[in-house]
Parts: structure tokens; C-alpha cells; sequence
């Protein structure tokens, strides 16, 4: 039997026992990080595309708010509704759908001064709110 001499190395096993096995073969590793490299270039040509470097991205602090319109049809809605109306409160609104079934629908946004606490200029800035009436009373005028 042959002994091994001094210069010759020992046979190398597919897995050395002091090696952790790596996860990914180098191949598999050179794809993922071609692939991550990809995904970093293309967010940066996005950026550039949306106007980036000109501060051309929208931010939310310097974002237009968005208004909503809303109308309210006087005959119909109930005290929680009227009260997103400007200047009226929870009481006024109270009294505004009191006043209806005590005496019936309003014919006319005219009606409303009938409510106690409601006079010309509470009326005029309600009336851009308020739906126009089956008798032709439009809103806004």
C-alpha cells in the first residue's frame, strides 16, 4: 500500500466540512444580482422620466386640495345632513326639520325663513347648497 508523501493533497469532497454550503450557485448569484441591478436602473430612469431632478415630482404638501360640492334637498334630508350646511348647527338644524314636519315641505328656499334663527344673509349662504325646489326656485340666486 502506498503511503501518501509529503507533497501530495488530500482528495477535495464536494462539500469541505469546515464550508458552509452557499445557498445559490456564483451563476445563480451573478443572475440576481444582474436582475436587482435592472430593477435599480429602471426606478432610476422612472424617476428621471417623472421630472426628478426638475422637482417635478408631486409631493403632498404642495398638492392642490380637492374640493366637494354637495347639495342638500331641504325636504328630504334629516338634521345630521343639514348641519354640513355653513352656519348651520346642530340646534338650527334641529329646528329646521321641526319646523318641516310641523308644517310640511317648504315650497320654496324662501320657506326656511320661517325657522327661527334663520334670516336673509344665514339664507343667502345656504342657498348655493341647497337643491333647487319643484317650484322653480333654483339655488344660487
Amino acid at each position: 500500500m502506498a503511503q501518501p508523501t509529503k507533497h501530495s493533497q488530500p482528495k477535495r469532497n464536494a462539500r469541505s466540512p469546515g464550508r458552509q454550503p452557499l445557498w445559490l450557485r456564483r451563476a445563480d448569484q451573478a443572475a440576481v444580482a444582474g436582475l436587482v441591478l435592472a430593477a435599480l436602473l429602471a426606478m432610476v430612469g422612472y424617476w428621471f422620466a417623472q421630472g426628478g431632478p426638475q422637482g417635478r415630482l408631486i409631493e403632498i404638501d404642495r398638492a392642490e386640495p380637492l374640493q366637494a360640492h354637495f347639495a342638500v334637498d331641504i325636504n328630504q334630508a334629516d338634521w345630521p345632513e343639514l348641519t354640513q350646511l355653513p352656519g348651520i348647527g346642530e340646534t338650527l338644524a334641529r329646528r329646521i326639520v321641526a319646523t318641516r314636519a310641523q308644517r310640511g315641505p317648504f315650497a320654496g328656499h324662501e320657506d326656511l325663513m320661517h325657522v327661527k334663527g334663520i334670516g336673509p344673509k344665514t339664507l343667502e349662504r345656504m342657498r348655493p347648497y341647497l337643491l333647487p325646489m319643484a317650484g322653480g326656485d333654483v339655488a344660487g340666486k
